[in-house]
């Protein structure tokens, strides 16, 4: 074969290494174009968010806002692709995977990070919130930030908390008294805390996914599971569980969060984008959530869902006591500075 064909042969197979390379790297290119400092310019990034609720759900809405403000700030060079619906996963696994740097965002309860940071299972004590204005002085605090930004050391970015309302319970028996709760099989989240919290009501804890609550209660492997209006709601529990308490021992937010592998990438300005966008999508997902609960409420009643409103809290504030005392060594500057946002 003379030159002329071995040069011709070496150019084509150079151009094809070369377009493979560049076709290879779709999460991360170099905008080299630009020069005069503008967010347009840089890195260009395609990430992913994951979240456990289905589209339209006021975390998700608030998940699409936050994508949204990333792409207009950064002039459309950082895309954030929204994943609801546990398309990425259920919460645990998801938040395994970001911290590996396979997921690159998610929003989760902090009642699933309690598992990842032991600091977290603070929000999962009973009662320690008196309602949700409470719980938003406690989390634009001080404090609060500081437990935000505590979620470094667990390989995570802490960029906002979420609204997610207070937690009560259902159950496909009879539910209308601290009483009934003796004996019941409940679904938990994964922690240590909901765990004593089961025991000290007179219920079994019975640690599962979100996504596996539906068919247990249908199977009658649990008799009971706990949650928000808006999350009783669109999972469909109510259909299963026609029995609610409005018992409120719960206000667990939710944290929208980062890969310390994916943030460590960013450069300051790229930070300044991701944080701020976070900090200002938090306005639309508060809103949502209220206009949502409100809606979720209307739609369980209509169902004929029996509802019993608790007047008196005091006997569930007193069966849960020891469990707040056993943890209060571990969690006692929060807990302070939670009474003093009171």
């Amino acid at each position: 074969m003379n030159k002329g064909k071995w040069g011709s042969i070496l150019a084509v197979s150079m151009c094809a290494i070369m377009l493979a390379s560049c076709s290879s790297n779709t999460k991360e290119t170099i905008d080299s174009t630009n020069s005069g400092g503008s967010a347009a310019e840089g890195p260009k990034y395609t990430f992913r968010l994951a979240d456990t609720h289905p589209e339209g759900y006021p975390t998700v809405v608030g998940d699409r806002k936050f994508a949204e403000l990333v792409n207009e700030k950064s002039g459309g060079r950082i895309k954030v692709e929204v994943f609801p619906s546990s398309q990425l996963g259920e919460e645990k696994a998801v938040i395994e995977q970001v911290q590996l740097g396979a997921i690159e965002l998610t929003r989760v309860s902090t009642g699933a990070l309690g598992g990842f940071n032991k600091e977290y299972e603070v929000f999962s004590l009973p009662y320690i919130f008196n309602s949700d204005e409470h719980l938003w002085k406690f989390l634009e605090s001080d404090k609060g930030k500081e437990l935000l930004g505590s979620l470094e050391s667990s390989r995570m970015k802490g960029l906002a908390y979420y609204s997610s309302g207070a937690r009560n319970f259902y159950s496909t028996k009879p539910l209308t008294s601290i009483k009934d709760m003796k004996g019941l099989k409940v679904r938990v989240i994964q922690n240590k805390v909901n765990i004593d919290l089961m025991e000290a009501l007179g219920a079994n804890a019975t640690p599962m996914a979100y996504g596996e609550v539906f068919g247990a209660l249908q199977t009658g492997v649990i008799d009971a599971a706990e949650n928000n209006y808006p999350s009783y709601d669109t999972s469909n529990h109510y259909q299963q569980a026609k029995n609610l308490i409005l018992d409120e021992h719960q206000r667990v937010p939710e944290v929208l969060l980062v890969s310390k592998i994916t943030w460590d990438k960013l450069s300051d300005a790229d930070k300044k984008i991701m944080s701020e966008a976070a900090q200002e999508s938090v306005a639309t997902q508060r809103a949502e959530w209220d206009r949502f609960e409100k809606q979720s409420e209307e739609k369980i009643k209509a169902a004929g869902v029996t509802i019993t409103e608790v007047t008196d809290f005091t006997p569930w504030k007193e069966a849960v006591k020891p469990v707040i005392e056993k943890y209060r060594a571990d969690y006692s500057d929060i807990l302070d500075a939670i009474e003093k946002a009171e």
